[in-house]
């Protein structure tokens, strides 16, 4: 079932199992990306994408049919990001095998050494630096959008992203996995 996102929010409000089918098709990629660059667990991911697309379908009645869909899915994933993380810290945590990373890579040379550190630097930010990064970085997202979905001024958005960088670089630097690179302070 293809068709504009109205289309087929509609069908999904009468019922049919196609269309909510269709919807989940359309939207998992995103939403299981997002989950793990939020939460960098699998198991967590996949357990907040289903969350996601419960509350999706609760919810479909509210969704503003003038907006886009996918900034009102992206809202809601990182909502349920963030009540997990919140209730996490009253669980133990599920460790994850490395391998079962975003989109793991083999290790080939210097390349996925680089990859895996940049993995566990972005793990260490702040939430709302994650946030930032992984909707710019991971999922294309420009700063409007990312602005509107966190219900933060742009400058703020870009402030967060510059921070997250900084310190994203700084752990490579400490690591040695990136030289230092004098700088001329004149």
């Amino acid at each position: 079932m293809a068709g504009s996102d109205a289309e087929l929010v509609r069908q999904c409000l009468r019922g049919r199992q196609d269309a909510m089918t269709t919807l989940v098709e359309r939207f998992q990629t995103d939403v299981f990306g997002l989950c793990m660059g939020i939460l960098r667990s699998r198991h967590d991911a996949e357990d907040v994408a289903q969350e996601v697309f419960l509350r999706v379908f609760r919810s479909l009645r509210s969704w503003d049919p003038a907006r886009p869909l996918k900034p009102w899915i992206v809202t809601i994933t990182i909502n349920c990001c963030r009540t997990h993380r919140s209730r996490k810290g009253k669980r133990p945590d599920v460790v994850d095998y490395p391998e079962d990373g975003i989109a793991a890579k083999p290790d080939t040379g210097d390349g996925g050494e680089l990859y895996h550190e940049i993995r566990a630097a972005v793990g260490e930010l702040r939430q709302e630096y994650r946030t930032a990064f992984v909707l710019f970085h991971e999922q294309d997202m420009p700063y409007e959008f990312i602005a509107r979905t966190l219900k933060r001024p742009v400058g703020t958005v870009k402030t967060w992203l510059h921070r997250a960088r900084l310190q994203v670089l700084g752990r490579l630097r400490d690591r040695g996995v990136v030289p230092e690179v004098e700088r001329d302070l004149r």
